[in-house]
């Protein structure tokens, strides 16, 4: 297991800021969180257990791609000077001798003044020149009439071609999609070493909260929380285990982390994280816990912020600090803890894989309507991308699920800027 790096290896002092502190900036508080975590050890897998992961190394061709002289098309297998007076008007006629299908390993050779038919794939017969298109001929099995001429190498995919044995087939770091598999696949690799899926817990704070589906009475409220953030990194390439909505009790919170700890490279908790009060019950356990850090950052919404590092309770001092456990606490105002997720929390899942690339598109975007912001802090406004014009949703507040549910983009908004008006070019983050 791999986390967080405490940056001298000493300091297990939980710290919170005060409450005159100013407020750390959204890079800031992201860079700290990046530059403590690691990667997770990589491990060799199957190629049909490789999809979606992070290359931990660089796959090259082992031998050249394709590794002998084949055809490009199905057709007839001829040299060019039997088919120089070719035409549609006056085909040439040649015997057909032979037939290589795709997969036949057999060595053959092409006399001048015959053809032999060969299928796509096929390895070519020595001697030959040029493959003439069935769609040119006749397609005669004993002889064949040739209705077209082309010059040397037509239809002929050479051995090399592709790849050149030692080429770099797909470096190191990169997320493998369907094409990188084909083309590991290509150079015969059963197996490469990636960066396993990370494994992330999600837990979820609240005496309000109650599971779905289940009746409720005013006071409570259905956790989506924990089923959003699950889900958010699923989509991330995580496997992603939701553990159900916990009470306002540190002792309980307390006991919930510990007994996670055996299946996550990552937690992530929503709620109890504020600015202060008795039921900032995550704060509270986690003391005891290991090195954290809780902030206010600039930013909304999603103000309060903790991260830091978890061992179980009584092994501080006899864990290696590379086998805590990164956490990373959200707020608990549902689009507070979204927008936290996809600003810091997906940027660590990819630090995680040794991916840099995971974090979201940012385009350039003309406003359809105005906005505006609260000086000094930078405002991730829900919006609906149409092309290259952004529409600012109405009900921006932290609790607004459904306006969140109508959004495909984040408008973000620096510190400096307090307001923009219809046709202005703003930053939108594209939302998966």
């Amino acid at each position: 297991m791999t986390g967080f790096q405490n940056g001298t290896g000493t300091d297990t002092t939980t710290t919170t800021a005060p409450a005159t502190e100013p407020l750390v900036s959204v890079d800031t508080h992201l860079a700290e969180i990046l530059a403590t975590i690691r990667p997770l050890a990589p491990t060799q897998l199957g190629l049909s257990e490789a999809e979606g992961l992070v290359l931990a190394e660089d796959v090259t061709a082992a031998s050249p791609l394709p590794s002998f002289d084949n055809s490009a098309m199905d057709g007839y297998a001829v040299v060019v000077a039997d088919i120089a007076s070719a035409t549609e008007e006056n085909p040439v006629s040649l015997p057909v001798v032979g037939e290589i299908a795709a997969g036949d390993t057999g060595a053959y050779a092409l006399n001048p003044g015959t053809a032999i038919r060969i299928m796509t794939g096929a390895m070519l017969p020595h001697g030959t020149e040029l493959v003439i298109p069935v769609e040119w001929t006749d397609g005669g099995t004993s002889r064949v009439a040739i209705g077209g001429k082309a010059d040397a190498g037509h239809a002929i995919r050479l051995a090399g071609g592709d790849a050149q044995a030692g080429d770099v087939l797909v470096p190191r770091g990169t997320r493998l999609k369907p094409m990188h598999i084909a083309a590991v696949a290509a150079a015969g690799r059963g197996t490469v070493t990636v960066h396993p899926r990370p494994r992330v817990v999600v837990l979820s704070t609240g005496n309000e909260l109650a599971e779905p589906g289940a009746p409720i009475v005013p006071g409570r409220i259905w956790d989506s929380n924990s089923f959003m953030i699950a889900a958010a990194a699923r989509e991330a390439g995580c496997l992603a285990y939701r553990q159900a909505g916990i009470s306002d009790n540190a002792d309980e919170v307390l006991r919930t982390i510990e007994d996670q700890l055996v299946r996550a490279d990552l937690l992530v908790t929503t709620g109890g994280v504020s600015m202060g009060g008795e039921h900032d019950v995550v704060k509270s356990a986690l003391r005891e816990l290991g090195t954290m850090t809780f902030r206010k950052v600039a930013m909304q919404p999603g103000m309060p912020q903790g991260f830091g590092t978890i061992a179980p309770a009584g092994a501080a001092g006899t864990r290696e600090q590379s086998d805590n456990v990164p956490i990373i606490t959200l707020p608990g105002n549902p689009v507070s803890a979204y927008v936290s997720f996809q600003i810091f929390v997906r940027p660590a899942i990819g630090a995680l894989q040794d991916d840099e690339t995971i974090h979201l598109p940012v385009i350039q975007a003309e406003l359809t309507g105005p906005l505006r912001s609260p000086p000094g802090r930078r405002s991730f406004l829900r919006g609906l991308l149409n092309g290259d014009r952004v529409t600012p949703l109405t009900g921006q507040g932290s609790h607004q699920v459904a306006t969140l549910g109508r959004a495909n983009a984040l408008i973000s908004i620096p510190e400096w800027v307090v307001q923009m008006g219809i046709g202005e070019v703003a930053e939108v983050l594209v939302l998966p």
